[in-house]
């Protein structure tokens, strides 16, 4: 009987460890994509068109934040409760779903205009404009369901098709940015980006199959669960739309077009960082949103998941350190002589990526921190930091977004202890 038991838990270990193995496999070679289509747009693009690009991506960001709400958190947590009955989860992913499109259309009305301002703000003319939010839309149609979607594998852990998906998408999207050889413009690259993301949205579309009823309508009660997540959730993703990208929102109204440009390609290179949210957000969230409701349990999960973060972020940072000569010359003559600032974008890109896969965890148990609380302190952080810190350079702008998201981070902390001590089941 133990030698039985003992081989079931070393066969749960095997599985687990193939499965991380899987996941950061094939996580790495479609960063690495990424990382490649990132450069081959910054060394093609001018500095103009790649501060518009910059901004354009930055205001896409901003859209999709504000589409989903918390709509994508709600989903999990009630996906999480349904996750082994195929009618009810298809409930779930139709109702959010349903919410989303809603919130897309107000997201779409309210960004629109801000994106076509600050594009103008530097000098872009007005078929530009136009050409750039209308390259734009096939992004945020892909996102306005693809996390929905990834719900269910994910509850799952059916990792194999969405690490599939995803190595296809991030293929055809190298394939697509070699069009930028031959018209470096900003809205072709954006087009580059999100005709592919859309091919993906489809193929993650039809894999609902396997695990929910697709054929499911919205429903009132679970509409209500979600907007109750929703409800705590928004205002700290409307406040997220500013303070997120404030760095970028900085720079595109006081700083200059070159400057803008070098601060969007730095956090190119810094963006293999998402790396560790993927895998971060397809294996350990939705596991932790599945643990039964045992305090030791919990804390215990969360400290390890803590701490895997912090050793994959000390390496990352130790790895640009140490290369840094190397990736400004790959990023190319543009950029030389940005070694200090290609360090602090990515100790602070590091710092957000542990703050934000925190939140995750916490809000896949429908822990969300108080509104006032969250945006009341930073908000006082970041009117203090003003004063501290020169916004008119870029290091200054740096530390200055440094600053907020390492107090997110410590509030989100804080926040889970103070709910661990007050109550028993969490």
């Amino acid at each position: 009987m133990k030698l039985a038991l003992k081989g079931f838990a070393e066969n749960r270990w095997i599985q687990k460890l193939s499965l991380v193995g899987l996941t950061g496999g094939v996580q790495i070679i479609v960063q690495l994509s990424g990382l490649v289509t990132g450069i081959l747009i910054i060394r093609n693009l001018s500095a103009t068109e790649y501060a518009f690009y910059t901004i354009a991506n930055t205001m896409l960001g901003t859209m999709t934040v504000l589409a989903d709400g918390g709509i994508s958190s709600g989903v999990m947590s009630e996906g999480g409760k349904v996750w082994r009955d195929r009618t009810k989860l298809g409930v779930v992913l139709a109702t959010g779903i349903y919410l989303r499109k809603r919130f897309a259309i107000i997201s779409l009305l309210v960004s629109a205009p801000i994106l076509f301002y600050l594009l103008r703000q530097h000098d872009a003319d007005l078929l530009t404009c136009c050409l750039i939010i209308l390259a734009l839309i096939p992004a945020f149609y892909a996102a306005l369901s693809d996390t929905i979607y990834e719900t269910a594998p994910k509850l799952h852990q059916d990792i194999k098709p969405l690490q599939k998906n995803q190595f296809v998408v991030s293929v055809l999207r190298f394939i697509a940015s070699t069009v930028v050889f031959l018209s470096p413009l900003t809205f072709v690259a954006l087009l580059a980006n999100g005709l592919p993301r859309s091919f993906g949205n489809i193929k993650l579309k039809n894999m609902l199959k396997r695990y929910a009823d697709e054929e499911q309508q919205p429903d009132k009660e679970v509409s209500k669960s979600i907007l109750k997540v929703v409800k705590r959730v928004m205002p700290g993703s409307i406040y997220y739309c500013v303070s997120g990208q404030l760095t970028i929102w900085i720079l595109s109204l006081n700083g200059t077009t070159s400057s803008l440009a070098s601060f969007g390609a730095l956090g190119r290179i810094t963006s293999i960082t998402a790396l560790f949210s993927t895998v971060f957000s397809t294996l350990i969230i939705p596991r932790f949103a599945r643990l039964p409701n045992i305090k030791s349990v919990l804390v215990k999960t969360f400290i390890k998941d803590q701490l895997i973060l912090f050793a994959l972020s000390i390496s990352f940072i130790g790895f640009v350190y140490i290369f840094s000569h190397q990736i400004l010359f790959v990023l190319g003559a543009k950029y030389e002589g940005l070694n200090y600032e290609l360090l602090l974008v990515t100790i602070s890109g590091c710092i957000a990526v542990i703050s934000q896969a925190t939140n995750g965890l916490l809000a896949a148990r429908g822990l969300i921190i108080p509104p006032f609380l969250f945006i009341g302190t930073t908000v006082a952080v970041q009117v203090g930091a003003a004063f501290v810190f020169p916004l008119s350079k870029i290091e200054g702008v740096i530390f200055y977004g440094m600053s907020t998201v390492a107090v997110n981070y410590l509030i989100r902390l804080i926040y889970f202890n103070y709910i661990l001590r007050k109550h028993e089941n969490i």
